[in-house]
């Protein structure tokens, strides 16, 4: 297993996270014994980081995972949660909310601290410098009392994650969906900002939300046709030549100087494949073609939340 610095933290963690989104069941059903045997193996393997949420399945990923980390797991991993987000159309970024929510999950999690705790998806926030000032003052409070080692925020806009980063007093940030085969502005838009500020940087959604897999997105998947049709084409053109679009796009990703790139494993043989990703370098001319074909729709997202900026 590969080690980075991560930010001003001095954690070192590992290039491969652990996302905690399969076990709320967000990707179909999992049961406990089998969130185990991916959580013990991940660990084993050296993966050092688990991130995952409140919002993730209302509470089940956390229940699981402070499940299946008793038994001197816990002591073996940091633990990323995150905080404000409630339901897919419910948030709360107020103090007494996120003190609240946090509360709960350290409940969940079956522990009385975590090391890294952030404010969920501020982009659906509908006062953003009450973001910048409130929501920013509790996670402070928090790491006052030694709930939390270090605070952050998440959100998809890498402008709103930026402004945040410029604005609060940040330790890491988790930005989804920017850095894979079809968008890499994390690179160009948000890295800068935050190397400048010692903050940092969690790569989530590498394959950005199923978009980059033979199976395809869900149907809540937010992206326009166009970018999926492009997918769509590029994992064609990786089974034509006997590959897997999502093992080159774990490729790409884990072989990038970002510290850490957050991917959930709903099984054992998911959790070989990325360890065997981390381990290789991605084919050159299978690259070259799934990035020609990606290129007319590189580096576009898609509009979430209130950001407009």
């Amino acid at each position: 297993m590969k080690y980075q610095e991560l930010g001003r933290t001095g954690l070192r963690v590992s290039q491969l996270s652990l996302g905690g989104a399969q076990f709320g069941q967000q990707y179909g059903p999992l049961s406990v014994p089998q969130a185990a045997e991916v959580v013990h193996a991940a660990i084993d393997a050296g993966v050092n980081l688990i991130d995952t949420s409140a919002f993730y399945g209302l509470g089940a990923s956390e229940t699981i995972l402070g499940e299946v980390l008793a038994g001197g797991w816990r002591e073996k991993v940091s633990i990323c949660t995150k905080a404000g987000r409630l339901d897919r159309d419910r948030f709360d970024f107020t103090a007494a909310g996120m003190r609240e929510c946090f509360e709960d999950s350290l409940r969940r999690l079956r522990t009385d601290r975590v090391e890294i705790l952030l404010a969920h998806d501020i982009e659906f926030a509908d006062d953003f410098e009450r973001v910048f000032d409130e929501t920013a003052g509790v996670l402070n409070d928090l790491k006052r009392e030694g709930k939390c080692r270090f605070i952050g925020m998440s959100c998809l806009p890498l402008g709103l994650l930026a402004k945040a980063i410029e604005r609060c007093d940040l330790d890491v940030v988790v930005s989804y969906c920017h850095f894979h085969l079809q968008d890499q502005t994390l690179h160009s838009e948000l890295m800068p900002v935050a190397a400048a500020r010692g903050v940092g940087v969690l790569n989530a959604s590498p394959l950005s939300m199923g978009l980059l897999t033979n199976q395809g997105p869900q149907p809540w998947h937010p992206a326009g046709e166009e970018i999926q049709a492009a997918c769509r084409e590029a994992a064609e053109y990786c089974r034509s030549h006997g590959a897997d679009i999502s093992f080159l796009g774990m490729q790409f990703c884990l072989n990038s100087n970002v510290p850490s790139t957050v991917s959930g494993a709903a099984t054992r043989a998911e959790l070989e494949t990325n360890l065997r990703a981390l381990a290789t370098r991605p084919d050159p001319e299978l690259l070259s073609g799934v990035l020609a074909i990606l290129e007319p729709v590189l580096d576009r997202t898609w509009k979430s939340g209130n950001w407009n900026a």
